[in-house]
C-alpha cells in the first residue's frame, strides 16, 4: 500500500511540474518576410535551436521560469530578449537588417561574441558533450598559414598540445598532449564529419591524411573523457568539420593560389551550391614544393566531393568520397652534432613516401519525432603506404647507392558502421537527454618489410630475388574486428547543474598472421643461418568503459565541469611486428589501461573576456614506451645473446602518473576600452599548460620516478590579433621548455655525432606574423613562419622520416590570393 501510494505521489509530482514550450516565427522588421534558417539560442540551456525555410520554429521541454534568448541571422542585427515561462507561448521576433556592409573585421566578431563558440554546446546533434572539456577552431577566425596546414597557428587556442614540425607543407598533422606521442595524431580518435579517417582505429591509429584547413568551417576537439562516445583512447576526439553547401546559391566557387620559400604552391579549388533538395561540395586542392633542406621535395593530389539529398525537414542523407595521393622525399634525420653544425644538411637521396587514400561515407540524419534523433554512418576505406629508402640506427652513416634499400608496404581495407539515436525526455520537472549508440568495425590489413632498389627514385617493388639474404624481412596480415555499445544520459538536476554517467562496451579481436625472417652473418657479411619464423598471434578480449561528467552554470555565460573515465589502448600491430633497426618490440608487450579526469571553469565575461581554466590528471597502467637498453637476438644455437649494440626498446615500461594545470584567456580589448569602434578589432589571447609527471612504478632499470616522455613543463602560445575594416592581422608567439624522448630521460649531448635518437628535445621558441586584406571577392593573405629565424627541432624520430632528428622549418614565407564567384 504504502509502495502503491508513493508511485501515485511520484507520478502525480512529475507532472505537476509542467513542460512548455516557445513557439514563432523569425522575421525582417523592415519587409516583413520570413528570415530562413535564423538561429534562436536558449542562453540559459544552451539549447539552439534552427528556424526552417519559412521562418518558423520551436523550443519544447521548457519548465516555468524566466530565460534569455538571443536571436541570430548573419545579414541582419543580433538581438537578445529575456522571456518568462508560464504556459505554452507564442512569440516572434523581429530582425533589424544591417545597415551597411559587414567589412572583414565585423564578420570575424559577430556570431562567436554572441554564442561565444569556444566550447561545444551540451548535445549536438546525435552527441552529447556536457560535462567535457571540449573546444572549437572556429576557422573563419585563424589567421595564419592555412595553406600550409601550420598547426601552431591552427590550433593556437586549444590548450596543451605539443606539435611536430615537419615542414610539409601539412601534409601530415602530427599533435599529442598530456604525455602523448604527437607521431601522427595516433593517440587521437581522428574524424572528418563524425567518422573516422584514420588507417585503422585499433591496429594502426595513425592519420597519414589530414583534410586542407581550407576547406573546414571548424575543427572540434574533445579531451580526455571523449572515450565513451568515440572510442577508448586516452587522447579524445578530433573531428573536422567541412564547409556546409551554400544554402542560397546554385553555384560558388572559392578559389586560393598560394605561394612561398622553397617553392611552395598550393592551389584549392571549391564549388558549392544548392539546387532544389540536392546540395553539394566538392574541391580540389594540390600541394608541392621542394622543402627547406636537400632531399626534400613533396608532391599533392587531394579531391573530396559531398552530395547532399534533403526529403524534408526530418529526414537527410549524403554521401561523400575522398581521394588523396601524395609523394614525398625524406631527407632523414641528423645527429645533434650535425643538427648543430648545419641543420640544412641531408645525407639520404634515396629514402621516399608514398601514400594513396581513399574514403568512402554514407551518412542517414533522421528525426524520428520532435524528441528523438538518429542517425547513421557506414564508412570505408581503401588505402596504402610506401616507405623506401636508407634507415639505419648510425644516423651520420652516409647513404651508400651499392646497398639495397629497405621497403615498408601497408595496405588498409576497413569498413565500419556506427548507430546513434538521442532522444529526450522530461525527469523531474527538467529535461534529460539519452545517446545510445553501437559501431563495428571490420579492417584487414597487410604488412611487408623486405629489401628495395638500389636505385634513387621512388621504386616501390620489392628485390627479393636480387637480395635473398636481406636482414630485415617479414610479411603479416592483421585482421581486426571491434564491437562496441555506447550510452550516455544528461541528467539536469535542476536549470543549472546537470550530471551525465556512460559507459562503453568494448569487443576487439586483434590478430597477426605471417613470418619474418631471422638472418645471421658473420663480420664478412656470410650467412651462418637464414629461417623463416612463423608467428601468429590472437588477441581477443572485451571489457567495460565507465565514466561521469558533470556541469554547473554559474549563469547564462559561465560553468563549472568535471569529468572522469577510463581509458584503454590496444597494441597496435606496429607495436607486434616490425624490424627496425632502431628498436627492438617487446614479443610479451600488453594493451593500456588507465584514467583521465578534468575539473575546471570556463565561459565568458560580459563581451570582452573568455576563458578556460582546468586541472586534469591522467593514470596511464602499463605505459607503452622506449628505454635504451642491450640489444638481444637468437643466435644460430637458439640462443639469445647480446649484439653489443644500444637499441630503444619498446615495450610496457611501467605506470606514469601526469597532472597539470592548463589555461586559456582571450581579452577583447576594443570592447573594453572603444566598444564603440566598430571596424576595428584588437584581441591578446594566452594560451598556457603547465604539466607535471611522474613513472610510478617500472620493471625497467633506471626509469621509475623519472619524467614521462613527450612533455613540456611549460607550453605557452601568447599572441595579438588587430585589424581596421577589411585589414586583420595576428601576432603569436610559441614557447615549449625541455622535454624527454625516451623513458630513462637521457640528456642531450650536442657532441654526439653518430645516433642522434635518444635525448632530450631542448627549449625553442617561434614567433610567427600572418596578416589579410579583403576588397569585394578579393583576398590576399600573406605572412611569415618562425619571424626571427630560430634553429630548432620538435622531434626525434626512430625510424621514418628519420633516424635521428628532424629540423624544424627556418624563416618562410606565404602569400595566398584568393577569389570568390
Amino acid at each position: 500500500m504504502k509502495l502503491k501510494a508513493f508511485s501515485i505521489l511520484f507520478f502525480l509530482t512529475l507532472f505537476a511540474n509542467a513542460q512548455f514550450s516557445l513557439s514563432g516565427k523569425v522575421t525582417s522588421a523592415d519587409t516583413g518576410e520570413a528570415v530562413p534558417n535564423a538561429e534562436v539560442w536558449n542562453k540559459t540551456t544552451g539549447k539552439l535551436t534552427v528556424a526552417n525555410e519559412n521562418g518558423e520554429f520551436e523550443i519544447s521541454s521548457l519548465a516555468e521560469g524566466s530565460y534569455v534568448f538571443a536571436v541570430f541571422s548573419y545579414e541582419y542585427e543580433i538581438i537578445e530578449k529575456e522571456i518568462r515561462i508560464e504556459g505554452d507561448t507564442n512569440l516572434n521576433f523581429e530582425l533589424s537588417p544591417l545597415a551597411e556592409s559587414l567589412s572583414e573585421v565585423m564578420i570575424t566578431n559577430r556570431r562567436e561574441q554572441i554564442f561565444a563558440l569556444r566550447k561545444l554546446r551540451k548535445v549536438e546533434g546525435t552527441a552529447i558533450y556536457a560535462g567535457k572539456k571540449s573546444e572549437v577552431v572556429l576557422m573563419d577566425k585563424v589567421t595564419g598559414n592555412l595553406a600550409a596546414n601550420n598547426a601552431r597557428q591552427i590550433y593556437s587556442q586549444v590548450v596543451g598540445l605539443n606539435i611536430y614540425d615537419n615542414g610539409d607543407a601539412g601534409l601530415q598533422l602530427n599533435i599529442g598532449g598530456r604525455g602523448l606521442d604527437p607521431n601522427r595524431t595516433q593517440n587521437f580518435n581522428t574524424r572528418q564529419n563524425g567518422y573516422d579517417i584514420s588507417a585503422d582505429v585499433l591496429g594502426y591509429p595513425e592519420s597519414y591524411y589530414t583534410p586542407p584547413p581550407e576547406a573546414l568551417r571548424e575543427i572540434q576537439v574533445v579531451r580526455g573523457a571523449a572515450s565513451l562516445q568515440y572510442g577508448t583512447q586516452f587522447g579524445g576526439l578530433i573531428n573536422f568539420r567541412f564547409k556546409e553547401p551554400v544554402p542560397d546559391k546554385k553555384i560558388e566557387l572559392l578559389s586560393r593560389q598560394t605561394v612561398g620559400s622553397y617553392d611552395l604552391f598550393t592551389s584549392f579549388n571549391s564549388l558549392s551550391g544548392t539546387i532544389g533538395k540536392l546540395s553539394y561540395y566538392t574541391y580540389y586542392n594540390y600541394k608541392g614544393g621542394k622543402g627547406f633542406r636537400p632531399n626534400s621535395e613533396y608532391d599533392s593530389h587531394n579531391a573530396f566531393a559531398h552530395l547532399g539529398w534533403k526529403f524534408n525537414d526530418r529526414t537527410k542523407i549524403s554521401f561523400e568520397y575522398t581521394y588523396l595521393d601524395y609523394l614525398a622525399q625524406q631527407p632523414g634525420g641528423l645527429t645533434d652534432a650535425q643538427f648543430y653544425e648545419n641543420p640544412d644538411f641531408s645525407n639520404r637521396p634515396r629514402n621516399w613516401f608514398d601514400v594513396n587514400w581513399n574514403l568512402f561515407a554514407f551518412q542517414l540524419e533522421h528525426e524520428i519525432s520532435e524528441k528523438t534523433d538518429l542517425s547513421l554512418n557506414f564508412f570505408g576505406l581503401n588505402a596504402s603506404r610506401k616507405a623506401v629508402g636508407f634507415r639505419q640506427n648510425r644516423v651520420a652513416q652516409a647513404d651508400d647507392p651499392e646497398e639495397p634499400r629497405e621497403l615498408l608496404t601497408d595496405d588498409f581495407a576497413n569498413w565500419g558502421a556506427e548507430a546513434r539515436v538521442l532522444t529526450r525526455y522530461d525527469l523531474f520537472a527538467e529535461e534529460s537527454v539519452l545517446l545510445l549508440g553501437t559501431k563495428y568495425y571490420h579492417a584487414n590489413n597487410e604488412q611487408q618489410q623486405g629489401p628495395g632498389s638500389t636505385s634513387a627514385l621512388p621504386d616501390f617493388d620489392f628485390a627479393t630475388d636480387q637480395f635473398p639474404d636481406y636482414e630485415r624481412q617479414s610479411e603479416f596480415d592483421f585482421p581486426n574486428r571491434n564491437l562496441a555499445f555506447f550510452g550516455e544520459n544528461i541528467f539536469n538536476i535542476t536549470n543549472n547543474f546537470s550530471v551525465t554517467p556512460g559507459f562503453r562496451f568494448e569487443y576487439i579481436d586483434t590478430e597477426a598472421d605471417g613470418f619474418y625472417k631471422n638472418i645471421i652473418t658473420d663480420n664478412a657479411d656470410n650467412v651462418l643461418l637464414n629461417e623463416t619464423i612463423e608467428d601468429d598471434r590472437k588477441f581477443e578480449r572485451s571489457f567495460i568503459l565507465l565514466g561521469v561528467g558533470s556541469s554547473y552554470n554559474l549563469n547564462a555565460s559561465n560553468e563549472f565541469y568535471a569529468n572522469f573515465s577510463q581509458n584503454y589502448r590496444s597494441v597496435t600491430f606496429n607495436d607486434i611486428r616490425v624490424v627496425n633497426p632502431s628498436f627492438q618490440v617487446d614479443p610479451n608487450i600488453s594493451d593500456e589501461e588507465g584514467f583521465t579526469s578534468d575539473i575546471g571553469i570556463r565561459g565568458r565575461i560580459k563581451n570582452f573576456l573568455s576563458y578556460d581554466a582546468s586541472i586534469f590528471g591522467l593514470k596511464y597502467n602499463e605505459r607503452i614506451g622506449e628505454v635504451l637498453k642491450p640489444e638481444e637476438r637468437v643466435n644460430a644455437q637458439g640462443e639469445l645473446e647480446e649484439t653489443g649494440r644500444l637499441v630503444r626498446f619498446r615495450g610496457n615500461i611501467g605506470d606514469a602518473f601526469i597532472y597539470g594545470l592548463e589555461t586559456f584567456a582571450e581579452w577583447d580589448i576594443r570592447n573594453s576600452f572603444f566598444e564603440s569602434a566598430k571596424n576595428y578589432q584588437l584581441n591578446a589571447f594566452v594560451n598556457a599548460a603547465f604539466t607535471k609527471s611522474e613513472y610510478l612504478r617500472s620493471d625497467q632499470v633506471n626509469v621509475e620516478g623519472n619524467e614521462v616522455e613527450f612533455i613540456p613543463e611549460v607550453n605557452l602560445k601568447t599572441g595579438l590579433d588587430f585589424g581596421y575594416k577589411n585589414f586583420l592581422a595576428g601576432l603569436q608567439y610559441t614557447y615549449l621548455s625541455s622535454q624527454y624522448t625516451d623513458a630513462t630521460n637521457a640528456p642531450q649531448d650536442k657532441t654526439e655525432n653518430n645516433r642522434g635518437i635518444e635525448g632530450e628535445i631542448p627549449a625553442y621558441g617561434i614567433v610567427d606574423l600572418s596578416a589579410s586584406y579583403s576588397y569585394r571577392k578579393f583576398k590576399l593573405e600573406v605572412g611569415v613562419n618562425n619571424l626571427l629565424d630560430n634553429s630548432y627541432f620538435t622531434r626525434r624520430a626512430t625510424g621514418y622520416p628519420g633516424p635521428g632528428i628532424i629540423p624544424a622549418q627556418p624563416v618562410t614565407w606565404y602569400t595566398t590570393l584568393q577569389i570568390k564567384l
